[in-house]
């Protein structure tokens, strides 16, 4: 019996997990440089399980030191001060870190002759702009894990649109879906527009975990996002959604009913926001009276246009589920009138009419 000498090799060589010992500090470097209005860092200031102040200041147990370069949190005053722990990074000389890119990645390939559609600091050599492509291009493949913040980096968002002139994408598009980060793992996807505070803050501390070698991967699903926070629907935890069942539906936005003939797209867009809220648990879309317009999708914003028009399958479905709707109310509301009433023998007078028989023996 002969062995294959190289595939012996290979079979006994651990994986770059296996040889991986846990960090005992890292650094995120954040950029939100990309097409973007800032939204994301904004809305992460306002998470509290945990917060980022929890997360930096090293209160939450188990994880690495935590170095947090980000230009809205940072204490410099900005320019080459603020640069610095970049260009370490680009050169080398800084690592691990997590790269955190915020905004969607325009298309710098389709200029023609000079020109750039977004920058992130100066060449020190040359003072020209450096692009947010050439820092991805730099960075992406040193750091340890890349993470996508908001529906822009993830999947190009609003800048993305039908008709943009940049050519904008998501971060994965741009590395392709198939690249592979210095730990192991895929770009890691939080879509929203902007992120729910907790979610992203929830998914950066499984990855932070995974690097303090104390916790796997996180799961993700096909489209890279994590799977335990975007594997429902927005109508599966909506507080709304039973209305839908009893076929009531809302025609203005001061209803408490299913917003669903209003324009919104919850039974088919994967978001967790109904049941987590927005901060500290209040607030979500629907649950305040607003329509769900599919920001965490892929196809957002064009599937979705225009946003307060009925989508096409709300005529169908509401219309399969009137007649049964209907019933099911009305039985409903008979047993609700029914269970509305005390039973008889509660009362002051002198006989007791509860059933009760003191001369009962159990056999």
């Amino acid at each position: 019996m002969t062995t294959n000498s190289s595939t012996a090799e290979v079979s006994k060589e651990p994986s770059r997990a296996e040889e991986r010992q846990g960090f005992d500090e890292i650094t995120i470097l954040w950029i939100s440089e990309g097409m973007s209005c800032d939204g994301d860092t904004v809305s992460l200031t306002a998470a509290d399980q945990p917060s980022i102040e929890d997360l930096v200041l090293g209160l939450i147990p188990g994880l690495p030191k935590v170095n947090l370069v980000n230009k809205v949190l940072s204490p410099s005053l900005g320019g080459e001060d603020f640069l610095a722990p970049y260009r370490a990074a680009a050169r080398g000389d800084l690592e691990p870190f997590i790269l955190v890119i915020e905004g969607s990645i325009p298309n710098q390939n389709i200029i023609e002759g000079d020109g750039y559609w977004t920058s992130f600091g100066n060449d020190p050599e040359t003072g020209e702009p450096q692009t947010l492509n050439w820092w991805i291009d730099q960075l992406a493949p040193k750091a340890w894990a890349v993470v996508a913040a908001g529906t822009c980096a993830t999947f190009g968002g609003i800048h993305a649109m039908s008709g943009n002139p940049t050519g904008c994408m998501g971060l994965a598009d741009y590395l392709g879906w198939d690249y592979t980060s210095q730990g192991g793992l895929p770009v890691v996807n939080v879509p929203g527009c902007p992120i729910q505070p907790e979610n992203f803050m929830e998914t950066l501390v499984w990855v932070l975990y995974h690097a303090a070698g104390s916790a796997p991967p996180p799961p993700l699903d096909h489209m890279l996002r994590p799977q335990w926070l975007f594997g429902k629907t927005v109508h599966e935890g909506c507080d709304r959604g039973s209305y839908y069942e009893q076929a009531s539906f809302a025609k203005d936005y001061n209803s408490p009913k299913c917003l669903v003939k209003t324009g919104c797209w919850g039974p088919v867009v994967n978001c967790n926001v109904p049941k987590r809220g927005w901060m500290a648990g209040i607030g979500g879309c629907p649950n305040v009276g607003g329509i769900c317009i599919g920001c965490t999708m892929p196809g957002f914003p064009d599937a979705f246009m225009p946003f307060m028009d009925e989508p096409p399958g709300g005529t169908l479905s509401s219309l399969a589920i009137k007649p049964y709707g209907a019933v099911i109310r009305r039985l409903r509301g008979m047993t609700n009138e029914l269970v509305n009433h005390e039973p008889r023998w509660r009362h002051n007078k002198r006989k007791l009419t509860s059933g009760y028989d003191p001369h009962w023996r159990a056999r």
